[in-house]
């Protein structure tokens, strides 16, 4: 998240051959999120910041920011509809502005979408399948949102897997976060953003609240045997930090350790 230590936390923590995304805020906008993601191309990483399409305006800003991100070697966008209540502009979910950019010819070597295995909380099942069909046309990823059941997210990547859509799905994770960090975090994002956070994971939420936080192993574990499954296009994990970076990076190397 776009706040004001995360460039040094990312340089203090995370090695510069990990892909970074860099989430939107409702309440800060979208300019903290670019902003970081070119500061980050200057540093060496390839980020990939999260475009909110309930936050641009029109498809000038849209060239405007596009433009710009190219032009500092940011190549890979993450994008997504955003919760804001009203559209700001012209663009009231993701598959609009990922039409948008396609026609106006911005060449990002990357697209990364969203992906829900247990659904969305104010959108019906049916008609998220048939937006994710026809945004797959613009994605060369899709991430899911949190999904604490290694089953249902086996089942939702293996039923699109059978009705055609063979995207690549990285696996929503969050990393080694505690509770503490996930408090302030929530400050952060403002006070409407946060509750409606808060109501969206109220799964994920409890688990972090547990004496020693949260540790992603039991899901990782649960998921990994699926990487290689030809049942399914599941191709790794994306960790949401939390801008816990260190205690992720940690996690991540002792990860890494024990697989070697």
């Amino acid at each position: 998240m776009p706040f004001a230590s995360t460039e040094e936390k990312v340089l203090a923590h995370v090695p510069r051959d990990v892909v970074l995304t860099v989430t939107t805020t409702e309440a800060r906008g979208l300019e903290p999120t670019v902003d970081l993601a070119v500061r980050l191309g200057k540093n060496g990483y390839a980020a990939a910041p999260h475009l909110a399409a309930r936050l641009v305006r029109d498809r000038a800003e849209l060239d405007e920011i596009a433009a710009r991100l190219l032009e500092s070697g940011v190549d890979r966008l993450f994008v997504v509809g955003g919760d804001a209540a009203e559209p700001a502009g012209e663009f009231p979910d993701a598959e609009s502005l990922l039409v948008a950019l396609a026609e106006g010819g911005h060449d990002f070597s990357h697209i990364g979408i969203a992906g829900y295995p247990e659904g969305h909380g104010t959108i019906p099942d049916s008609v998220i399948a048939e937006a994710l069909r026809r945004k797959t046309v613009h994605a060369n990823e899709i991430v899911t949102q949190l999904c604490f059941n290694p089953a249902t997210t086996i089942d939702w990547a293996g039923g699109l897997h059978e009705s055609g859509i063979t995207t690549p799905i990285r696996v929503g994770v969050p990393g080694s976060v505690n509770r503490q960090k996930l408090i302030r975090v929530s400050a952060g994002l403002g006070l409407g953003q946060s509750a409606r956070f808060l109501a969206k994971q109220s799964a994920m939420f409890w688990r972090f609240f547990l004496p020693s936080g949260y540790r992603p192993d039991k899901l990782v574990t649960g998921l990994t045997d699926q990487i290689t499954s030809p049942a399914n296009a599941i191709s790794g994990f994306h960790l949401f930090t939390f801008n816990d970076l260190a205690g992720t990076e940690r996690w991540r190397q002792a990860r890494l350790a024990e697989l070697s």
